[in-house]
């Protein structure tokens, strides 16, 4: 059985990810990319579904675990009563082939280890051959290869390999696994000691480039390592997670795959890395939404492979238990065929961001983005399925058009203010028949609320975010009245649900846990408000939700006390990131309440 989502750790080396357990296993892992078939999946099934233990051999958790510095380098640490012992689990950075590097110290007298390695291919399924060859364990199976070089030998016995070594203190024994095409030459193995020494030094030189200086600078440090590690590096596209199917109810059906690229990850993303000081990889994030987004206006699509590919089909993987019994675990995302307005916000708001942080965007930029107007003049009229990409019947989501308002508004200040060419008045007009129709439609003046559509009674968290992009200023009654109504009816424990799933709106059965980003959301409506102590209390309560190495998923169980849904999760940390810079951001006014500069520029275009 899997640990808690909690107990687990990523690494990455920004081609393929794995998750390493507090037990010393390696239950997930994908090669050669964040997207490809897991090699190990027990996460989402049975050790007989692939794993690597590496762990003494008495079992149990570490006592504890720790990234190097601010490296995805992870060391666990097991004490027992002969010796105590290191285990350092890292994938370098070489860009040629993906590696999981394991490293054994000895740390004071003498452990018995044991290495158990069961290699399954295509997300469990399928038993690879394994042999050895060149002094190598190789495992190969269709157009797949895995190959372990060790320092101890491997001995094959009901369709796993396992050594057994003892390591004194001052010892080091270590272990490669790497992936190549099985119809290719076994590849180059990595130095370990050498490949550990380089992996620190990226990570290192990477984070030390981090501008932010606030009080929270560890859990920001740590947010932004892991997008970089959530980051696909041949193209800049950041998956929402490296896993699929991670529940959002243990037990239930609400398992998604994440490891795609979102487009309303899009302006999160950009304001989180250029305000830290990552202005290349704001650029390359960029670039790879260009590249995505690039085609006919009229099919943007919300979501695309970390290579910008259409094409994501959703499948059911029968032979997979599911977490915790939480099935079906699913590949792929039917959400990719959906219609989704605020995706052209999203996309527009990103643009005109990068604009005003002069990261240079070009006219055919600015052509395509023309074209996205165009579209969205003859449809933002239409029903969706919304930010939480529902799969019942199609609704007027107040978000959805307030994010289509974003749109209109980012268009008018491009060619007002960045002297684009561009039709301004119908842009104007556009933006002024939108923003009337959101406060006719999908505000509920009986209960001092925006509502989750038009014409119901539903909250939703989402709305949080009207002051932010703008729509209306934090002080206007409309907006204080849904942040009351919001804390009120979706509240938990502090936290806030995305919206009430008892109401169905999402065609899916089943409940959730609280939404991280969305309580993230929360606590920066209530700076935005002038509750400024309380809006940093909540911040920091969430901050103590992280585990033990600082990440976060999706989804928290207030009354369990644990994590829920796909781990660790991008949209979480962007928002823990942006929040933070939020909150440092804060100036105290003469009127109590406290505002970015950036966030009141904002406010005040409506």
């Amino acid at each position: 059985m899997a640990l808690l989502i909690e107990d687990y750790a990523l690494i990455s080396d920004r081609l393929a990810a794995g998750l390493v357990g507090r037990d010393g296993s390696i239950d997930w892992l994908c090669f050669p990319r964040f997207d490809s078939d897991a090699v190990f999946a027990a996460l989402l099934g049975s050790e007989d579904n692939g794993h690597w233990r590496l762990a003494p051999r008495g079992g149990g958790t570490c006592d504890s675990r720790a990234y190097r510095g601010d490296s995805m380098v992870l060391e666990s640490e097991w004490h027992g009563p002969h010796g105590s012992v290191r285990v350092i689990d890292f994938m370098p950075e070489r860009g040629e082939a993906p590696d999981v590097v394991r490293i054994v110290e000895g740390m004071t007298g003498h452990v018995e280890m044991r290495s158990e390695l069961r290699l399954r291919f295509g997300y469990g399924d399928v038993i690879p051959w394994v042999r050895h060859l060149d002094g190598m364990l190789a495992a190969v199976a269709g157009p797949d290869s895995v190959w372990l070089a060790s320092d101890v030998a491997h001995h094959g016995r009901d369709f796993a390999s396992s050594a057994d070594f003892t390591v004194e203190a001052g010892q080091r024994v270590s272990f490669v696994l790497t992936w190549n095409p099985s119809h290719q030459h076994r590849p180059r193995p990595v130095d370990p000691v050498a490949a550990l020494e380089e992996t620190e030094r990226f990570w290192a030189e990477w984070a030390g480039r981090c501008t932010y200086t606030g009080p929270h600078r560890d859990a920001v440090v740590r947010s932004l390592v892991t997008l970089k590690a959530l980051t696909y590096a041949p193209t800049g596209g950041i998956v929402a997670a490296p896993t699929t199917s991670l529940p959002e109810e243990i037990g239930g059906v609400r398992n998604w795959d994440y490891r795609f690229c979102w487009l309303r990850d899009a302006a999160f993303t950009l304001q989180a890395l250029v305000k830290t000081g990552y202005t290349e990889e704001a650029v390359h994030w960029r670039e790879w939404l260009l590249r995505a987004i690039a085609g006919s206006p009229g099919r943007l699509q919300i979501l695309y492979g970390v290579a910008g590919e259409r094409r994501v089909p959703e499948t059911e993987l029968p032979w997979l238990a599911g977490y915790e019994g939480s099935a079906p675990v699913r590949i792929g995302n039917g959400a990719v065929d959906q219609r989704q307005l605020d995706v052209y916000g999203e996309v527009m708001d990103t643009l005109w961001l990068a604009r005003a942080y002069d990261l240079n965007p070009n006219e055919d930029a600015w052509a395509m983005q023309r074209g996205l107007m165009e579209w969205l003049e003859g449809n933002w009229r239409e029903p969706d399925e919304g930010l939480w990409e529902v799969r019942g019947a199609r609704q007027h989501f107040t978000h959805s058009k307030v994010l289509a308002w974003v749109a209109a508004d980012r268009a008018v200040r491009t060619v007002e203010l960045a002297a684009f060419d561009g039709p301004l008045e119908r842009y104007r007009r556009l933006r002024d028949e939108i923003h009337a129709d959101v406060c006719a439609q999908g505000y509920d003046s009986d209960r001092a609320t925006f509502t989750q559509y038009y014409g119901s009674k539903e909250l939703d968290a989402a709305l949080l975010l009207i002051p932010q992009v703008g729509f209306l200023p934090p002080e206007d009654e409309r907006v204080r009245g849904t942040l009351r109504a919001v804390r009120r009816d979706l509240g938990a424990d502090g936290m806030v649900r995305r919206y009430d799933t008892a109401e169905n709106v999402d065609g899916v059965a089943g409940d959730e846990g609280a939404f991280v980003a969305c309580s993230f959301w929360l606590a920066d409506a209530l700076v935005l408000d002038g509750q400024v102590e309380e809006g940093r209390a909540l911040f920091e309560h969430l901050l103590d939700l992280r585990n033990d190495v600082g990440l976060l998923a999706e989804e928290y169980d207030v009354q369990h006390g644990r994590q829920l849904g796909n781990f660790p999760q991008a949209y979480s940390h962007l928002a823990l990131v942006n929040s933070a810079l939020n909150l440092a951001g804060v100036t105290e006014a003469n009127t109590g309440r406290s505002v970015s500069a950036e966030q009141a520029d904002a406010s005040s275009t409506s």
